[in-house]
């Protein structure tokens, strides 16, 4: 196990940390967390359920837990937690938005998210580009009922076209990289860096867009129906980072038209209480999401860029180092 400070001082951080709950686990995350916070001699109390206020007495006393990011934290679950004497939330996400961060500190915790490795991502954005530009939503449904036909529309190749990659964070720059070795134009858009080309600038020129910019205020919507309309006739947008950086509504409109020449979202507005679940036997209450899914150059997959087992571990060391790090700086605090 690797850690970001010494090993002698994780030990003291790990001995004033004492325990840590951790919500939300997975059968392999959970093994993991148990196996890594034995190392330490911490005592991890593990538990599938999400954290919500039913079950705010699982902290027994710990000033640090671990979430996962599957299900939204309510404040007053917040509340409760601050009232149980949790100082410190390490969520096992990049994101943000299953919380309210802002009203954590009002009531006294400290969140902080981890990393992870960008490839796992990374390279499921190159994944869904091929497919989504390789018509393969529609080659896979025939094929499924024995209809081996090629398919009536042609597929491009990444060489020939401009992908437009909006966010050049750990994730956006991963997926840069990658499109280097297929000899294709890149453009990319972000406001934290530079040089970079305007947002509007890049949609008129892209082939295909590619979004990887944290979900904000100020990036909800972020291709909003305006933008949408700026994209290029046949364009293909994909979607690993946060469903809301897309107005749904506008791109559906888009795609049914026949505009777009199509999507790939690894994320979606209003997926929550539906990605994770088995529904095959419950009815799916998103208009959105079943409009998409009747597109053949539509593909949806239910937020599982980041699933791979080497991002499982970054997560899991990561959100202890997160913990063992909280206790040494309250310790000096």
């Amino acid at each position: 196990m690797t850690y970001s400070e010494p090993a002698e001082t994780a030990v003291r951080s790990a001995e004033r940390l004492a325990g840590i709950t951790i919500f939300g686990c997975e059968p392999d995350e959970a093994a993991l967390f148990r196996e890594l916070t034995a190392r330490l001699g911490v005592v991890p109390v593990v538990t599938a359920a999400p954290v919500s206020e039913a079950n705010v007495d699982l902290v027994a006393g710990s000033r640090c837990i671990s979430i996962g990011h599957k299900t939204r934290v309510t404040n007053s679950t917040l509340l409760a937690l601050a009232h149980a004497g949790v100082r410190y939330i390490s969520t096992r996400s990049i994101g943000y938005n299953h919380l309210d961060v802002r009203y954590a500190e009002h009531v006294g915790i400290t969140v902080e998210n981890v990393s992870y490795s960008p490839d796992s991502v990374a390279d499921y954005t190159l994944m869904l580009m091929l497919m989504a530009i390789r018509n393969m939503r529609s080659v896979l449904r025939r094929t499924d009922v024995h209809d081996y036909r090629l398919d009536a529309v042609r597929g491009r190749e990444l060489r020939d076209l401009t992908v437009g990659v909006v966010g050049t964070g750990r994730i956006g720059s991963a997926v840069v990289d990658r499109l280097r070795g297929f000899g294709c134009r890149v453009v990319a858009h972000d406001k934290r860096s530079a040089p970079r080309v305007g947002l509007d600038e890049l949609l008129r020129h892209s082939d295909v867009v590619t979004l990887h910019t944290p979900l904000t205020a100020q990036t909800h919507h972020l291709l909003d129906r305006r933008r949408i309309e700026q994209l290029k006739p046949g364009a293909f947008v994909v979607n690993t980072g946060r469903g809301a950086l897309l107005d749904t509504a506008a791109l559906a409109d888009a795609l049914e038209s026949g505009r777009l020449g199509g999507a790939a979202l690894d994320v979606l507005e209003g997926e929550e209480g539906i990605f994770y679940a088995d529904r095959r036997d419950e009815p799916v209450e998103s208009e959105l999401l079943l409009r998409l899914q009747k597109l053949p150059n539509v593909l949806i997959s239910p937020h599982t860029a980041y699933y791979t087992d080497h991002a499982l571990r970054d997560t899991v060391e990561n959100s202890i180092v997160n913990c063992l790090n909280f206790g040494s700086r309250e310790n000096h605090g």
